[in-house]
């Protein structure tokens, strides 16, 4: 079989519709902290706002995946990557993430120490759609099983983080809060009075 390469910069475009909010939002940050801050500390936080602008957009773009005969090399921007042989991958599937812009579903792989790694390169999204996302998937399932013993492969548990969505999370959280908020004002009344 011939080696696979995922790489961010052939997906990822940079383009004006996808800097809009990034942008926006840090201008704001800085028009708000420009009225309560020195100019020498302004300039510090203009400065880190676009330092990790740029570090997040270069290292997405410098992220890779390639596939090959001594397992799945993964490399998110920085430095050569990490490699993990076959003989360490458990588990090949997707995850389904439901974000703002809609459905993400993303490739990753299950470790002999049950850790999870998505892979670089390997999202279908709304923002930056895949079109061959299934397919490219199916072709690293049939390098790894090509490469493993059926007898090492099994099927992960589910998470609890994976069985409960994000908005599941994001109401347990709110009510826990508002529990604790509930809670202290009760207190201090009772303290107080």
């Amino acid at each position: 079989m011939d080696e696979l390469i995922f790489r961010g910069r052939d997906r990822y475009r940079l383009s004006w519709r996808h800097l809009i909010a990034p942008v926006a939002a840090i201008a704001v940050q800085l028009f708000l902290a420009a009225q309560d801050l020195s100019s020498v500390a302004f300039s510090w936080l203009t400065a880190g706002a676009f330092v990790l602008l740029a570090g997040g957009l270069w290292s997405s773009r410098r992220s890779w995946t390639r596939v090959g005969a001594d397992g799945i090399t993964i490399c998110w921007g920085i430095g050569r990557g990490r490699t993990h042989p076959w003989r360490e991958i458990r588990w090949i599937d997707t995850r389904d993430i439901n974000g703002r812009t809609g459905m993400a579903y993303t490739a990753r792989i299950t470790l002999t120490n049950r850790r999870r790694r998505s892979l670089p390169a390997l999202t279908d999204s709304a923002t930056y759609p895949l079109p061959d996302f299934d397919a490219d998937v199916q072709r690293i399932i049939d390098w790894w099983e090509l490469s493993t013993d059926p007898s090492a492969r099994f099927r992960p548990p589910q998470r609890l983080r994976d069985r409960i969505g994000p908005r599941t999370w994001g109401v347990v959280l709110g009510l826990a809060i508002a529990a604790a908020l509930a809670l202290h004002i009760f207190v201090l009344r009772h303290w107080l009075y």
